[in-house]
């Protein structure tokens, strides 16, 4: 796979506009793993977002605290690493900003389940 990815890179290498060199030749830009995995890391925040419709007694507090702890370690851990991770940073941010809605949003109904029984 290896191999395949840099006759990839080396090919695309030849078209990337000089505007654009900067990003190309980051450090943590697309020639490496430090810009793909948050990348395809975008792809929890839509399903998060995608949750958001689903109905609030079918999620799972416990699921959406630990994807919102991973959120959060891994926000501070992209900022504290070299190179910086700004995409890290950001993806995250967002991974822990939809799970945390959505533990609101199961312990208010929880919350209001545990008052009409009471009643």
């Amino acid at each position: 796979m290896s191999k395949i990815y840099r006759a990839v890179i080396v090919a695309a290498d030849k078209f990337v506009p000089s505007k654009l060199r900067p990003l190309w030749e980051h450090e943590a830009g697309p020639k490496t793993i430090f810009f793909w995995a948050p990348a395809f890391k975008w792809g929890l925040v839509l399903a998060g977002l995608g949750d958001l419709s689903r109905p609030v007694e079918t999620l799972s507090i416990p699921q959406s605290v630990s994807l919102a702890a991973t959120g959060i370690i891994w926000s501070r851990y992209s900022l504290v690493i070299i190179p910086k991770n700004y995409s890290l940073f950001a993806v995250n941010v967002f991974v822990a900003m939809t799970s945390l809605y959505q533990i609101g949003r199961a312990i208010k109904y929880q919350q209001e389940h545990k008052n009409k029984e009471s009643k």
